[in-house]
């Protein structure tokens, strides 16, 4: 009786965790998610991990020492984050910070909150253009804004809770366990977590439009990141769309945010500075 009452308590509690954290934009971003944890508690476990990078990048003497695309990135993300309010006002308030690490990686994230961080290596070895900069930092912005770690983490909670319950009704082997969760993993985690890429792809595609930054950038941004990482994962078992998919997805999205680019573009409004420059 008591394993029922917990299994309709649980099913209730998942059914209010369904929502959106954004508004659908001009691109049209309409899926609900499943975020059964605490804003708060995420971002407070981000803003751990963040700070801890941070420190680790000023104990090597590696944080902010590249003064020249440092400013580039924090100018970029300038025009970025006014933008943001067309997917969620709240996030104007964020306390926003853009820092860069000299480290020979291809790889950039905005953890929850608006803290952003770049490294050098995906700056300098891929040769980013300014539009392709604002592609890759719109897209890492659209992971905050749509809390797609808090929806991973959530269904991880949900994915463990649901094995628990099976467990002890079917007393399963652990071995048994094992393969359901792992095809519970290919039927239901990954195709999210792709799900969440290309909804990270097209957000940004708007972001940096409304910003004035051209939408084409995504497409050369991808083609060079396909040609530095030739031989990866296949799609289907990749958290990432393969970039021939992903290629096709952004120049399909292109035609609708192009007006807001052209818009952009021709605006006269003065850009504020909203990063803090420490």
């Amino acid at each position: 009786m008591k394993l029922r009452q917990w299994v309709v308590a649980s099913s209730l509690a998942m059914l209010v965790a369904c929502t959106s954290s954004t508004q659908e934009g001009t691109i049209g971003i309409q899926r609900k998610q499943f975020l059964l944890l605490p804003a708060s508690q995420v971002d407070a476990m981000a803003l751990q991990s963040y700070r801890g990078e941070l420190s680790n990048a000023k104990q090597k003497g590696t944080l902010n020492t590249d003064k020249a695309n440092l400013e580039r990135i924090r100018k970029i993300a300038d025009r970025l984050i006014p933008q943001v309010a067309v997917f969620r006002r709240d996030a104007l308030a964020w306390s926003w910070e853009v820092n860069l690490e000299s480290r020979n990686e291809l790889n950039a994230y905005c953890a929850s909150g608006g803290k952003i961080m770049f490294f050098t290596g995906i700056i300098n070895q891929l040769k980013l253009t300014d539009d392709e900069i604002a592609a890759i930092m719109g897209h890492e912005m659209a992971h905050a804004l749509r809390e797609h770690g808090r929806e991973r983490i959530s269904q991880a909670y949900a994915q463990q809770a649901g094995m628990s319950i099976l467990a002890a009704v079917t007393n399963m082997s652990a071995k048994e366990a094992g393969l359901v969760q792992m095809a519970t993993q290919l039927a239901l985690t990954l195709p999210h977590s792709r799900g969440q890429e290309s909804e990270a792809d097209v957000m940004g595609l708007e972001l940096l439009a409304r910003a004035g930054y051209n939408p084409n950038a995504a497409v050369t941004l991808w083609q060079k990141m396909a040609s530095a990482n030739k031989g990866g994962t296949p799609a289907f078992l990749s958290t990432h769309p393969s970039s021939t998919q992903r290629i096709s997805d952004l120049n399909q999205k292109i035609a609708v945010v192009m007006p807001l680019y052209e818009a952009a573009k021709n605006s006269k409004s003065a850009v504020k500075q909203i990063v803090p420059r420490t």
